[in-house]
Protein backbone atom coordinates (compact mmCIF):
# COMPACT_ATOMS: atom_id res chain seq x y z
CA UNK A 1 0.00 0.00 0.00
CA UNK A 2 1.17 3.35 -0.90
CA UNK A 3 0.54 5.17 2.37
CA UNK A 4 0.61 8.31 0.54
CA UNK A 5 -2.09 7.73 -2.03
CA UNK A 6 -3.93 5.98 0.92
CA UNK A 7 -4.05 9.37 2.84
CA UNK A 8 -4.95 11.16 -0.71
CA UNK A 9 -7.75 8.59 -1.34
CA UNK A 10 -9.25 9.45 2.12
CA UNK A 11 -9.74 12.81 1.62
CA UNK A 12 -12.44 12.29 -1.06
CA UNK A 13 -13.94 10.25 1.85
CA UNK A 14 -16.80 12.00 3.65
CA UNK A 15 -15.42 13.47 7.30
CA UNK A 16 -18.83 11.49 8.37
CA UNK A 17 -17.62 7.93 6.29
CA UNK A 18 -14.05 8.82 7.99
CA UNK A 19 -15.26 8.85 11.58
CA UNK A 20 -17.76 6.09 10.71
CA UNK A 21 -14.30 4.33 9.94
CA UNK A 22 -12.51 4.67 12.66
CA UNK A 23 -15.10 4.30 15.03
CA UNK A 24 -15.80 0.15 13.44
CA UNK A 25 -12.13 -0.12 12.99
CA UNK A 26 -11.46 0.16 16.86
CA UNK A 27 -13.28 -2.59 17.38
CA UNK A 28 -12.41 -4.78 14.20
CA UNK A 29 -10.61 -7.93 15.23
CA UNK A 30 -8.00 -11.09 13.88
CA UNK A 31 -8.08 -12.63 17.23
CA UNK A 32 -10.93 -14.24 16.11
CA UNK A 33 -12.05 -15.35 12.45
CA UNK A 34 -15.27 -17.68 11.08
CA UNK A 35 -14.06 -20.59 8.89
CA UNK A 36 -17.48 -21.83 6.93
CA UNK A 37 -16.59 -25.48 5.18
CA UNK A 38 -18.41 -25.95 1.85
CA UNK A 39 -21.52 -23.72 2.83
CA UNK A 40 -23.77 -23.26 -0.45
CA UNK A 41 -27.25 -22.11 0.93
CA UNK A 42 -27.23 -18.42 0.12
CA UNK A 43 -29.45 -17.26 3.09
CA UNK A 44 -27.15 -19.07 5.74
CA UNK A 45 -24.47 -18.01 3.84
CA UNK A 46 -25.24 -14.24 3.70
CA UNK A 47 -26.38 -14.00 7.21
CA UNK A 48 -23.21 -15.33 8.40
CA UNK A 49 -21.25 -12.71 6.98
CA UNK A 50 -23.94 -9.92 8.10
CA UNK A 51 -22.89 -11.48 12.13
CA UNK A 52 -19.29 -11.43 11.52
CA UNK A 53 -19.82 -7.40 10.53
CA UNK A 54 -22.17 -6.75 13.05
CA UNK A 55 -19.74 -8.47 15.93
CA UNK A 56 -16.55 -7.02 14.43
CA UNK A 57 -14.31 -9.91 13.20
CA UNK A 58 -12.70 -9.01 9.58
CA UNK A 59 -11.66 -11.84 8.29
CA UNK A 60 -13.81 -14.69 6.96
CA UNK A 61 -12.31 -18.04 5.29
CA UNK A 62 -14.64 -19.89 2.87
CA UNK A 63 -13.69 -23.56 2.04
CA UNK A 64 -14.93 -24.97 -1.68
CA UNK A 65 -14.39 -28.44 -1.90
CA UNK A 66 -17.79 -29.56 -3.86
CA UNK A 67 -19.89 -26.26 -3.35
CA UNK A 68 -19.48 -22.79 -4.45
CA UNK A 69 -20.01 -20.15 -2.02
CA UNK A 70 -23.05 -17.95 -2.71
CA UNK A 71 -24.05 -14.82 -1.48
CA UNK A 72 -27.76 -13.42 -1.81
CA UNK A 73 -26.84 -9.95 -1.38
CA UNK A 74 -30.60 -8.96 0.23
CA UNK A 75 -29.34 -10.77 3.28
CA UNK A 76 -25.91 -9.91 3.68
CA UNK A 77 -27.09 -5.89 3.03
CA UNK A 78 -23.59 -4.72 1.54
CA UNK A 79 -21.38 -6.77 4.71
CA UNK A 80 -19.61 -9.18 2.38
CA UNK A 81 -17.58 -5.39 1.19
CA UNK A 82 -16.68 -4.53 4.75
CA UNK A 83 -14.45 -8.02 5.09
CA UNK A 84 -11.79 -9.91 4.47
CA UNK A 85 -13.46 -12.76 2.32
CA UNK A 86 -10.49 -15.55 1.85
CA UNK A 87 -11.44 -18.43 -0.68
CA UNK A 88 -9.95 -21.99 -0.60
CA UNK A 89 -10.70 -23.56 -3.57
CA UNK A 90 -7.47 -24.22 -5.38
CA UNK A 91 -6.33 -27.41 -3.32
CA UNK A 92 -6.84 -31.35 -3.64
CA UNK A 93 -8.05 -31.00 -0.26
CA UNK A 94 -8.92 -27.19 0.31
CA UNK A 95 -10.16 -28.05 4.24
CA UNK A 96 -6.77 -29.05 5.24
CA UNK A 97 -4.95 -26.51 3.09
CA UNK A 98 -7.10 -23.64 5.16
CA UNK A 99 -6.66 -24.86 8.57
CA UNK A 100 -3.19 -25.62 8.08
CA UNK A 101 -2.60 -22.04 6.68
CA UNK A 102 -4.76 -20.94 10.26
CA UNK A 103 -2.57 -23.03 12.12
CA UNK A 104 0.52 -21.46 11.09
CA UNK A 105 -0.30 -18.22 11.73
CA UNK A 106 -1.43 -18.89 15.28
CA UNK A 107 -4.82 -19.42 15.23
CA UNK A 108 -6.52 -22.61 17.78
CA UNK A 109 -8.76 -24.66 15.05
CA UNK A 110 -12.49 -24.97 16.89
CA UNK A 111 -14.63 -27.30 15.42
CA UNK A 112 -18.46 -26.67 15.99
CA UNK A 113 -19.88 -29.97 16.65
CA UNK A 114 -21.05 -31.96 19.57
CA UNK A 115 -18.19 -34.01 20.08
CA UNK A 116 -16.68 -36.17 23.44
CA UNK A 117 -14.31 -33.99 24.03
CA UNK A 118 -16.38 -31.05 23.71
CA UNK A 119 -16.59 -28.13 25.82
CA UNK A 120 -19.60 -25.38 26.17
CA UNK A 121 -19.05 -22.12 24.50
CA UNK A 122 -19.14 -20.38 27.55
CA UNK A 123 -16.14 -22.49 28.72
CA UNK A 124 -14.34 -22.06 25.37
CA UNK A 125 -10.93 -20.85 26.50
CA UNK A 126 -9.75 -17.90 24.49
CA UNK A 127 -6.52 -17.30 25.38
CA UNK A 128 -5.11 -17.83 21.42
CA UNK A 129 -6.11 -16.82 18.36
CA UNK A 130 -9.47 -18.69 17.67
CA UNK A 131 -11.01 -20.03 14.47
CA UNK A 132 -14.50 -21.34 14.25
CA UNK A 133 -15.16 -24.15 12.04
CA UNK A 134 -18.83 -24.23 10.33
CA UNK A 135 -20.20 -27.00 8.22
CA UNK A 136 -23.25 -27.85 6.30
CA UNK A 137 -26.62 -27.36 7.63
CA UNK A 138 -27.35 -31.47 7.04
CA UNK A 139 -23.78 -32.78 6.92
CA UNK A 140 -21.60 -30.59 9.43
CA UNK A 141 -18.66 -30.69 9.56
CA UNK A 142 -16.59 -33.03 7.27
CA UNK A 143 -14.39 -36.12 8.95
CA UNK A 144 -11.41 -34.37 7.46
CA UNK A 145 -12.34 -31.01 9.42
CA UNK A 146 -12.93 -32.62 12.54
CA UNK A 147 -9.81 -34.93 12.49
CA UNK A 148 -7.54 -31.53 11.60
CA UNK A 149 -9.15 -29.88 14.91
CA UNK A 150 -7.35 -28.78 17.74
CA UNK A 151 -11.03 -28.46 19.75
CA UNK A 152 -14.57 -29.37 19.80
CA UNK A 153 -17.36 -27.01 21.08
CA UNK A 154 -21.07 -27.00 21.67
CA UNK A 155 -23.66 -24.41 21.95
CA UNK A 156 -25.70 -24.64 25.10
CA UNK A 157 -29.48 -25.93 23.92
CA UNK A 158 -32.37 -26.54 26.38
CA UNK A 159 -35.50 -28.11 23.85
CA UNK A 160 -36.33 -31.00 21.77
CA UNK A 161 -34.25 -29.54 18.67
CA UNK A 162 -30.95 -31.18 17.83
CA UNK A 163 -28.96 -28.22 16.13
CA UNK A 164 -29.11 -24.47 15.31
CA UNK A 165 -29.13 -23.41 12.15
CA UNK A 166 -25.51 -22.39 10.91
CA UNK A 167 -26.58 -18.46 10.98
CA UNK A 168 -28.02 -18.97 14.18
CA UNK A 169 -25.02 -20.72 15.68
CA UNK A 170 -22.45 -18.17 14.06
CA UNK A 171 -23.95 -15.18 15.56
CA UNK A 172 -24.44 -16.98 18.77
CA UNK A 173 -20.95 -17.92 18.94
CA UNK A 174 -19.80 -14.89 18.14
CA UNK A 175 -21.46 -12.54 20.56
CA UNK A 176 -20.33 -14.66 23.23
CA UNK A 177 -17.03 -14.75 22.20
CA UNK A 178 -16.49 -11.20 21.21
CA UNK A 179 -18.44 -10.07 24.26
CA UNK A 180 -15.29 -11.80 26.39
CA UNK A 181 -12.50 -10.76 24.51
CA UNK A 182 -13.70 -6.74 24.56
CA UNK A 183 -14.03 -7.29 28.52
CA UNK A 184 -10.44 -9.38 28.78
CA UNK A 185 -7.33 -7.79 28.87
CA UNK A 186 -6.16 -9.70 25.53
CA UNK A 187 -4.45 -7.89 22.79
CA UNK A 188 -7.75 -8.77 20.27
CA UNK A 189 -7.48 -5.26 17.85
CA UNK A 190 -6.26 -4.40 15.03
CA UNK A 191 -2.78 -3.13 14.71
CA UNK A 192 -2.17 0.51 13.31
CA UNK A 193 -1.11 -1.16 9.79
CA UNK A 194 -3.82 -3.35 10.46
CA UNK A 195 -6.32 -0.45 10.75
CA UNK A 196 -4.75 1.61 7.92
CA UNK A 197 -4.90 -1.14 5.27
CA UNK A 198 -8.12 -2.04 6.09
CA UNK A 199 -9.45 1.59 6.32
CA UNK A 200 -7.13 1.80 2.73
CA UNK A 201 -9.40 -0.80 0.83
CA UNK A 202 -12.93 0.98 2.19
CA UNK A 203 -12.09 4.37 0.91
CA UNK A 204 -11.23 2.24 -2.86
CA UNK A 205 -15.11 0.90 -1.62
CA UNK A 206 -16.76 4.45 -1.45
CA UNK A 207 -14.54 7.03 -3.76
CA UNK A 208 -16.04 7.11 -7.36
CA UNK A 209 -14.10 6.82 -10.07
CA UNK A 210 -10.97 5.47 -8.20
CA UNK A 211 -9.11 4.51 -11.25
CA UNK A 212 -9.07 8.10 -12.45
CA UNK A 213 -8.08 9.61 -9.06
CA UNK A 214 -5.03 7.10 -8.83
CA UNK A 215 -4.02 8.01 -12.50
CA UNK A 216 -3.86 11.86 -11.76
CA UNK A 217 -2.41 11.25 -8.76
CA UNK A 218 0.69 9.27 -10.03
CA UNK A 219 0.86 11.44 -13.30
CA UNK A 220 1.41 14.61 -10.85
CA UNK A 221 3.66 13.48 -8.14
CA UNK A 222 5.67 12.10 -11.81
CA UNK A 223 5.26 15.08 -13.12
CA UNK A 224 6.44 17.06 -9.54
CA UNK A 225 9.38 14.33 -9.31
CA UNK A 226 10.82 15.42 -13.35
CA UNK A 227 10.43 18.93 -12.60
Amino acid sequence: MDKAFAEHLLSFVSENKQSKFKEILENRTRYLTVVLEDIYQPHNASAVLRSCDCFGVQDVHIIENRNKYNVNPHIAVGSAKWLNLNYHNKQEENTIACINELKAKGYKIVATTPHKDDVMLPELPIDQPIALLFGTEQEGLTDVALEHADAYMRIPMYGFTESYNISVSAALCLQSITDRLRNSDLDWQLTKEEKELIQFEWSKKVVRNIKGYEKEYYRNRDRKTNS
